[in-house]
């Protein structure tokens, strides 16, 4: 996938996320900040990088990592506590700005790629965009909207890490305030409970 240099560099940002939230497995705790391949939206379908994903608000991290699609056409929406007791949180802040492709309101149409890339439930195009961002210019990531809440992402590469983001330590995230919150603004319920959950 070509993209026209032009239009990336005037799609390139200074932005620096204050407070955004990244909801990881507790297995990787002692590095918040560490990254996988994975198979997620923006990862390199070759291998070729491992990236992370922040996002603006803890209802959208939950529902990016955790909740997803699993509840699609289902009437009970209720998450077990047991389901939820290996995953942490952290809370991401960068000290200066990082340099960002900015797709969240016409970079896709002026790149010429399918909005699936971002939007879409199918990973595929996406995966071959950021490869073509990695590969084709020097940006730190890509900023981006969930397409389950519609708010405000980072993808951020490898070579950025840990670069100008700092990370507060891993909590379970069943023992976060405003977990069972972020839950309800998902219309999801959290059946049985934690000893110093917030409800």
């Amino acid at each position: 996938m070509k993209l026209d240099p032009a239009i990336l560099a005037d799609l390139a940002v200074a932005f620096a996320p204050k407070g955004f939230v990244r909801v990881t497995p507790m297995a990787h705790a002692a590095t918040p900040l560490g990254a996988g391949y994975g198979v997620t939206r923006f990862a390199s379908p070759t291998r070729a990088f491992k990236v992370i994903y922040l996002a603006q608000d803890l209802t959208t991290s939950v529902a990016e990592a955790i909740v997803r699609d699993r509840f699609q056409g289902k009437a009970q929406r209720r998450l077990m506590l047991n389901e939820v007791d290996h995953w942490g949180v952290t809370e991401i802040s960068a000290v200066t700005p990082l340099t960002l492709i900015d797709l969240r309101t016409t970079g896709l149409v002026r790149l010429g790629v399918s909005t699936e890339a971002a939007r879409g439930k199918a990973q595929g195009q996406g995966r071959k965009l950021s490869q073509a961002v990695h590969d084709q210019t020097d940006a730190d990531g890509l900023l981006y909207l969930s397409r389950l809440t519609g708010r405000t992402c980072v993808c951020v590469y490898e070579r950025a890490l840990p670069g100008p983001l700092v990370a507060s330590d891993v909590t379970e995230v069943a023992r976060v305030a405003g977990f069972v919150g972020a839950l309800q603004a998902l219309d999801v319920s959290l059946i049985g409970s934690a000893q110093g959950a917030c409800q």
